[in-house]
């Protein structure tokens, strides 16, 4: 059967090549869309470096256009976000290879042949070979799976995939797993400090305290001078880093499609009604779609009605045979649909098959006369009372089924995937037929003998034609939205004139921040070619001299500011800490309200507050009742010290405290399992170890991402 085999000898190895990608935990994410252009303009070709490693984009494109064409041979929409997840999964990839490498080699970690046989054979096999070769007791056939991969041609598309891309992230993430768990496994939790822990964590504090906010000092009253922003900012230059960034500013032109256009394509599925109507073969039907460019293409087959989920389905299921309905609206569709047919079919079928190929495994030709000849002798001696098991393991050309009796069960999902003859058998026929037909279908041609063995949930099934066009801008509509954006980028030259023009057109001016990695713009959705626009061409104050289509939009964008890599600048800076100093400048202004009060009463006399209560305040906590979270508070709420006299002022979150400790104590945890807790703790720690341990190699290394240049 044509498509068994392409299952067992195609379908199985493009899926193994395509997920290769993704076995390992740090492969996932980025694509090749405009990878080709200007790809290799000037003389370099690195994509970037590592630690002095260079990653060739040739070699980096190669890589990219296997897993994408894996991807297309699963029917996976290949759109913009999935070729930037690919490219971004890739990168991530080289970079953890080239900072890796050494790192397992310095430690001896590799990975045996014979390893690699447990991995693809042993006891916990890849999820894809287990779903490929499980046989019908639900077990997983690894003898089956090693014969498939043997069987695999060198040089073949499927040899190469596996060998080549499978077979290696496997072994990578095996490294990746003796890294993570040899260095989690030094992690170490002493007993004493747990028991320490689980001491403190069992105190329980009562506090008196005055709080006066922020809030009680208007904003108005305090000034922040760029040399404040720039003090702040020095003195927090970790939390204040930013990478390479784009503040644009932009307005957009919409070419959606609008009522006179979506009247158009009406009217043009409107006039097909009768054509479709007096369509009466299958013939007749596709002509009719394929004459009036039908977005649908006819599927020759019928669909349950319990997996009817499309628009209208009540209604269509009631249509009598050669009956249209339509024109309506699906989707971004205006549809008809003609009831072609109904007829009773099962939704999950059992079969099993004999297969007697044209042309052989080993190359050598049967003719159709011979094949036909050999598969009417085993149709006889099965009818003879001759075992069909046996009949299988001698005579099949089906390696895929022989390990289980030719048996294989199928979907009506699937229907479509089917050798149309073979699908046509097991489902439209009875379980207990016997049947033989012809399969023309490439190097897989041949005869089959199948047996129905079971068909389960029979319902109504019903086979409909659809001739849909797709609601899409006129060529009027799309030149007006694209001569309009011209017109502005040309009037608009710098940004005075960008303003200018924005507010005498009435349009609206947004804003996003973009990283030279991004590949969508807040607002817009892929937007790849306006951010290396940004950072390739573009510098602050320009203004892009055309406009750019995003989705139904033309964009024209200008770039109001850049950020390079390093501190903020105060600018930046200035909206992020304002209210930070502010808060500082505030929290000075009320100590010296404070002054020497030596108690809670006259603090709340010289700042105009009350004494409050906190009750029930306990040490593990990061939260303070009818106060927050206020750390400060909470740490000094357990200072013993503070039981004789009031603390000094602690600045908190929203204001300024000054507390009074009035009891501590503890609550026993008779709970508590030191030996377990120094167990579970140790296992936390070693299962995020490992990982973090990469990302600080990562961290420390030196990267240079070229990637803005090239895609």
């Amino acid at each position: 059967m044509s498509v068994i085999q392409t299952i067992r000898d195609k379908a199985a190895w493009i899926i193994i090549g395509a997920i290769a990608l993704a076995l390992i935990a740090f492969i996932v994410q980025d694509a090749l869309q405009g990878g080709s252009r200007g790809l290799f303009s000037g003389n370099s070709t690195t994509l970037g470096k590592v630690n002095g490693t260079s990653i060739d984009v040739r070699d980096f494109e190669q890589r990219y256009k296997m897993a994408e064409e894996n991807y297309r041979a699963q029917n996976y929409p290949v759109n913009d976000q999935l070729r930037n997840q690919i490219r971004e999964s890739l990168w991530n990839e080289y970079v953890e290879d080239a900072l890796m490498g050494s790192e397992y080699e310095k430690l001896g970690i590799t990975v045996s042949d014979k390893e690699v046989g447990d991995l693809l054979y042993g006891a916990n096999p890849p999820q894809m070979l287990r779903q490929q070769f499980t046989d019908s007791t639900g077990q997983f056939n690894a003898q089956m799976a090693y014969q498939a991969i043997k069987s695999l041609k060198k040089g073949s598309p499927q040899y190469n995939s596996f060998w080549g891309e499978f077979v290696p992230a496997l072994e990578k993430s095996r490294q990746r797993e003796k890294f993570t768990s040899l260095i989690g496994k030094s992690m170490y939790v002493p007993k004493w400090l747990l028991e320490k822990a689980n001491t403190e964590n069992s105190q329980r504090a009562s506090i008196s305290y005055v709080n006066v906010p922020y809030s009680s000092i208007s904003d108005s009253t305090i000034k922040v001078t760029d040399e404040d922003v720039q003090e702040y900012v020095n003195a927090h230059k970790e939390t204040y880093k930013q990478e390479n960034e784009r503040s644009l500013v932009y307005v957009t032109f919409d070419a959606a499609p609008n009522s006179k256009d979506s009247q158009a394509v009406y009217n043009t599925v409107a006039n097909a009604k009768d054509a479709l109507a007096n369509a009466a073969t299958t013939a007749d039907v596709q002509n009719v779609l394929a004459n009036n460019s039908s977005e649908t293409p006819f599927f020759d087959g019928y669909v349950l009605s319990s997996h009817m989920q499309m628009a209208n389905a009540d209604t269509l299921r009631k249509l009598a045979d050669g009956a249209v309905f339509g024109p309506y609206l699906d989707g971004g569709n205006y549809t008809l649909a003609k009831m072609v047919g109904r007829r009773s079919m099962p939704d999950s079928v059992k079969s099993r098959h004999i297969l007697i190929k044209i042309a052989d495994q080993q190359g050598q030709t049967r003719t159709d006369s011979a094949a036909k000849k050999l598969i009417d002798s085993i149709q006889l001696a099965i009818s003879g009372g001759a075992s069909f098991d046996s009949m299988v393991v001698k005579y099949s050309d089906d390696a895929g089924s022989k390990e289980k009796g030719g048996e294989y069960e199928f979907g009506s999902m699937q229907f479509s995937t089917l050798s149309k003859e073979f699908a046509e058998v097991i489902f439209y026929g009875n379980t207990g037929d016997k049947k033989v037909v012809k399969v023309e279908n490439g190097s897989y041609s041949g005869y089959h003998y199948i047996e129905v063995l079971s068909q389960k949930k029979v319902e109504t099934a019903y086979k409909l034609a659809y001739l849909s066009r797709p609601v899409v801008p006129s060529d009027e509509t799309v030149n007006t939205a694209s001569g309009t954006a011209a017109q502005f980028a040309a009037e608009s030259r710098n940004p005075k004139d960008f303003e200018a023009n924005a507010q005498k057109r009435k349009l609206n001016v947004l804003s996003a921040d973009v990283k030279e990695s991004d590949y969508m713009i807040m607002g817009l959705g892929e937007s790849r070619e306006i951010v290396r626009w940004a950072f390739n061409e573009a510098k602050k104050g320009t203004v892009a001299e055309h406009a750019y289509l995003v989705g139904d939009k033309y964009v024209v964008p200008a770039v109001a500011k850049v950020s390079e890599k390093g501190t903020m600048s105060v600018e930046k800076a200035r909206p992020l800490v304002e209210y930070k100093i502010k808060n500082n400048k505030k929290a000075e202004i009320i100590t010296k309200k404070i002054g020497s009060a030596a108690t809670l009463d006259a603090v709340a006399q010289a700042t105009g507050q009350q004494v409050l209560r906190a009750d029930s305040v306990t040490f593990n906590s990061t939260f303070i009742p009818n106060v927050g979270n206020e750390m400060k508070v909470l740490g000094a709420s357990f200072n013993k010290e503070y039981q004789t006299k009031i603390s000094p002022a602690i600045k908190g979150e929203i204001g300024v405290f000054v507390i009074k400790v009035d009891n501590v104590s503890a609550a026993p945890n008779p709970n508590f399992d030191v030996k377990a807790q120094q167990a579970n703790l140790q296992q936390q720690m070693g299962a995020m170890t490992g990982y973090r341990a990469i990302e600080t190699l990562k961290k420390a290394a030196t990267i240079k991402d070229n990637r803005i240049k090239f895609f």
